[in-house]
């Protein structure tokens, strides 16, 4: 019988996984038998007749569950870029499993009395600053997941988070099911009006590769978005519009709204148990903002400068409608397509204009040359590493001393088997154990435009900055220096997260930076000096609007997690009236977002989406250090390496900030890179 690939030690290049072996009817009794040993030596620790020393207590309990967390996030991992039924199956049995083992270990009463014992007495221990670190946020994650509850109170834990697991599950899945489910489907050449021969060609083949005649528009970010921008066929517009918009907001299987009001009500039931008022009381505790009041605060005050010019610029949208004998009030499905015509006229700058000098080759090249450039990385394919689908390339990536530093995957193209939107995500975190370094596995995940036809993948400038933003992520794993693997990388609080990858889309409008790679794909010529000037022109174009749409997200995101209690809520008319102060176009029937809002009820970001405007913040106040000494100074870049990259959750972030920047944040750059300021007015 074959040894389960996921238990044995892989023989491939840096012990990569070995995506060739590995079958899903591997991960249940994989992580079931890792789950098992962890918690024979989670209950030695527990049970040490020795007095807890950082040793064999803090330290014991990080490398206990290695192999669990090393399956878990392979699974998972997977289960969003490339699933299936049986492994959407699977999820559900294997969701509950590592609820209970992580309740096993927060709610063990041994186990917390030695932590307990440590942290009383941690000035006293001799720790250096990362153990110091580590047993704070030990201690910390004990008590904010249940340690200190009553038997009683610690039961009803349990119960919650296994079913918040299973809940956000099954909200992804509705998703991607819903999204997967509708397409458009045209077979007359008039219905092809406005679209650019890219858009054509992308249709036909989604069409021909689902055996039908005509053009296929769907979901996927790739299609939907320039549909929508180009299509001169008002009613398409909002009958794909609509479909995006009512995802899981309909009587059926993929109906999500009963699953957010469970979810946000037992989100606040988590919170009471630990004496919070509410959810985003107990999350903000532990970021930077520190309270939904302060997250409140910075979101109103954006909200209130952003207003006025994002009201300027719908107006000066309509005019332009008007003017081109549009003869009615603009609804969402109209934005895009006569914002983009706009911006042709104001700027003479379009995708079409764009995209030939965006080859993905091409602009993959030119992020790897940034790299090289800032950091002295080297990144060589290798195609020896196995991979789990036949999209995905593997890098290895050194540093300027040649020293190893990680393996890098790359996922470019959408698929029925993937999760829509753009991340960066680990297989192995680094770390160090027994004298060994771990190097880190990191995996940068996009849905970017297929080639099409005879022509290779033509990214749009957005689709550029989206590689840079994941790309800004894949430096803070790869450049991981520490011991404990949950303090490394991207390991930080999730209003810090994004500042190195929020950082790395200013180089996309860096004039010396495009001239490197920048090439047209046909005749080999360098971007234009002049066209570059109008991107840079046109960069904050409708940047009120943008930022107002933002905020909005964040404000629902705040709303919904800052609830004290759960009544009898409509789960539309409750977005309506949090959304109601950002509202810039006529309201929408039969539409809802929150239904489709994955980050903050199947992922991570649940009272932290504001953190991507905090973030902004951070990222414009850090660039403009990079804008004084030189978009290519490798000090600079050394030292946002050695204080920001390298650093994971080795001290508070702002601590971290400090040492970069030598001050805290200011929020002037931020405002004068949008655009946002007075003399715009």
């Amino acid at each position: 019988m074959e040894m389960n690939p996921l238990l044995s030690e892989p023989n491939t290049p840096f012990q990569t996984p070995a995506f060739d072996r590995i079958r899903t009817e591997h991960y249940i009794p994989a992580l079931k038998e890792a789950i098992r040993e962890a918690s024979e030596r989670i209950d030695e620790i527990a049970s040490n007749p020795a007095s807890p020393t950082f040793q064999n207590t803090v330290e014991a309990l990080e490398f206990a569950g290695l192999d669990v967390s090393r399956i878990s996030s392979l699974f998972f991992n997977l289960n969003s870029a490339c699933t299936d039924a049986e492994m959407q199956q699977a999820a559900m049995e294997i969701s509950p499993l590592l609820a209970e083992y992580s309740d096993d270990i927060t709610l063990n009463e041994a186990l917390f009395a030695r932590i307990d014992m440590l942290y009383r007495q941690r000035g006293e221990l001799g720790l250096n600053e990362e153990q110091a670190r580590l047993l704070e946020e030990t201690y910390r994650g004990f008590v904010r997941n249940g340690a200190a509850l009553s038997e009683g109170d610690k039961e009803r834990f349990r119960q919650i988070n296994k079913e918040l697991s299973n809940l956000s599950l099954q909200f992804e899945q509705n998703l991607l099911a819903a999204t997967n489910a509708y397409f458009l489907h045209l077979t007359d050449t008039a219905q092809l009006r406005g679209l650019p021969g890219f858009v054509v060609d992308m249709g036909r083949e989604e069409a021909a590769a689902r055996n039908l005649e005509g053009w296929v528009y769907t979901l996927q970010a790739p299609s939907y978005a320039p549909f929508l921008k180009f299509s001169a066929d008002r009613s398409l517009r909002e009958r794909i519009w609509r479909a995006y918009n009512s995802r899981c907001f309909a009587e059926g299987p993929a109906d999500n709204r009963a699953i957010v009001k469970r979810l946000v009500e037992l989100r606040i039931e988590k919170a009471r148990l630990l004496g919070y008022r509410a959810y985003s009381d107990y999350v903000l505790e532990n970021r930077m903002a520190g309270t939904t009041e302060a997250v409140r605060a910075f979101l109103d005050t954006l909200l209130s400068r952003s207003l006025p010019f994002a009201r300027a610029e719908v107006a000066e949208v309509q005019a332009y409608a008007d003017r081109c004998g549009a003869g009615y009030e603009l609804m969402p499905w109209d934005f895009s397509y006569y914002s983009e015509k706009l911006k042709d006229e104001k700027y003479a700058l379009n995708d079409q204009l764009l995209k030939p000098y965006f080859k993905l080759e091409n602009v993959r090249e030119g992020v790897f040359l940034l790299a090289e450039k800032l950091y002295g990385l080297r990144l060589v394919e290798n195609g020896s590493i196995p991979v789990y689908h036949p999209d995905v390339r593997a890098y290895e990536v050194y540093d300027r001393d040649g020293r190893f530093l990680a393996v890098l995957y790359l996922d470019f193209f959408p698929r029925e088997s993937k999760n829509g939107g753009a991340w960066m995500t680990t297989y192995r975190e680094q770390y160090k154990q027994d004298g060994k370094e771990y190097r880190p596995f990191v995996s940068v995940v996009c849905n970017f435009t297929k080639p099409s036809g005879e022509e290779p993948s033509l990214l749009t400038f957005y689709e550029v900055t989206t590689f840079l933003h994941e790309f800004g992520h894949a430096l803070h794993g790869i450049f991981a220096e520490g011991t404990y693997p949950s303090l490394t990388g991207t390991n930080v609080t999730r209003d810090f997260v994004e500042l190195p990858s929020q950082s790395m889309e200013n180089w996309a409008l860096e004039k010396d930076f495009l001239a490197l790679w920048a090439k047209h794909y046909r005749t080999g010529e360098v971007i234009p000096d002049t066209l570059v000037d109008r991107i840079v022109e046109a960069r904050n174009f409708l940047s009120g609007y943008q930022s107002v749409r933002q905020l909005g997200f964040g404000m629902t995101d705040m709303a919904w997690h800052s609830l004290d209690k759960m009544t009898e809520l409509d789960v539309d008319a409750f977005e309506r009236a949090v959304l109601r102060p950002t509202r810039l176009m006529p309201e929408t029937d039969g539409t809802n977002f929150s239904v489709s809002f994955a980050h903050i009820f199947a992922g991570g970001y649940m009272a932290g989406y504001y953190g991507y405007k905090w973030a902004e913040v951070l990222e414009a106040d850090a660039f403009s250090e990079f804008k004084r000494t030189g978009i290519f100074n490798t000090e600079t870049a050394s030292r946002f390496r050695e204080t920001i990259l390298s650093q994971g959750n080795r001290a508070p972030a702002m601590d971290l900030y400090v040492r970069f920047m030598g001050r805290e944040p200011k929020t002037d750059a931020l405002f004068d890179k949008l655009g946002l300021t007075v003399d715009r007015q």
